[in-house]
């Protein structure tokens, strides 16, 4: 029998990571939504798709989280956007109350499930989901890393007109303004990236990889970005349900690595069928030491409005 994942929120980030991994052909899919016929609209169109795209992946989509029952990974996506005039509390207070009952839901029917975490703000609806879930902290993990340093990569990529394939990298910290690129251990092909690119310009590019969720709301107008945010959860998901026991940036509150506890943070991690197995430090500089630590205040006082 194949793992079961299950999407909630069928919405563009969750039904384009519901495809992304229907291709796959590696596990049967439950996509689940509170609008009535969207998550079994599009669970059936994608099914349909398989005869073409060649993968047997059973998908079934509804309301009703019954469907979810037995999951081995569990990805929530559903949650509001930021509207004009709402206020970053109002948001989180929204969402808050929107993650809390889907992780009592799906915790009723999968108790042994893994949680990916993509609802925004994403830190702390990782603790939220966390505190409700009752599951140890490798077991609850936000997407957040990974597409940070998508982003990151995508850039250096373009400006040193290279393959993707060739960027190494990491982004660290919480996912939002104060997230830290890690420029020391940032390399193309193994040549350390400030040898590459001069600092300014470097700096310039590490502030539009801050600032890459923003550059695309601007640029649609209406939605946010979702083809990079799936790719990720779909990446997680892959390394969680098939054990790939792959090292990947994701967020998970910390418990005394790289010297912080109790907040929950983008960091390398070890992913693979139990979740998380290891969180991996990496050497820091003295100047990506103090960002980092920067970057968990800034969680913490986001945090700390949760209801």
């Amino acid at each position: 029998m194949r793992p079961k994942v299950s999407i909630i929120g069928a919405g563009n980030v969750g039904a384009t990571t519901a495809q992304r991994l229907a291709e796959l052909d590696l596990f049967d899919l439950a996509l689940v939504d509170v609008v009535d016929g969207l998550a079994e609209g599009k669970a059936l169109d994608m099914a349909e798709a398989g005869p073409i795209l060649g993968y047997d992946t059973q998908l079934v989509g509804g309301t009703d989280y019954a469907i979810t029952e037995g999951s081995s990974v569990v990805v929530i996506t559903s949650g509001l956007a930021r509207k004009p005039g709402m206020s970053r509390d109002d948001l989180i207070s929204a969402n808050a109350q929107i993650v809390g009952d889907v992780t009592e839901q799906v915790m009723r029917r999968s108790p042994q499930a893994v949680l990916v975490i993509v609802t925004n703000p994403l830190d702390a609806m990782t603790e939220l989901a966390l505190r409700r879930s009752g599951l140890d902290r490798f077991r609850v993990i936000g997407m957040a890393g990974i597409l940070d340093t998508a982003r990151f990569r995508s850039f250096l990529a373009a400006e040193l007109k290279v393959s993707v394939r060739s960027v190494e990298a990491y982004v660290l910290g919480g996912h939002g303004d104060s997230m830290v690129p890690l420029r020391g251990v940032t390399s193309v092909a193994g040549v350390p990236v400030g040898r590459l690119i001069a600092q300014p310009r470097l700096e310039e590019i590490v502030q539009r990889t801050r600032d890459g969720g923003a550059e695309i709301v601007k640029l649609l107008k209406s939605g946010s970005a979702y083809y990079a945010p799936s790719a990720a959860a779909a990446q997680m998901v892959e390394a969680i349900a098939a054990d790939r026991r792959q090292v990947l940036p994701c967020a998970i509150r910390l418990d005394g690595e790289y010297g912080l506890s109790g907040v929950v943070m983008g960091v390398p991690v070890k992913l693979g069928g139990a979740g998380v197995s290891e969180v991996i430090e990496v050497e820091l500089t003295k100047e990506e030491r103090a960002e980092l630590d920067r970057s968990a205040e800034a969680v913490r006082e986001v945090t700390a409005v949760l209801p």
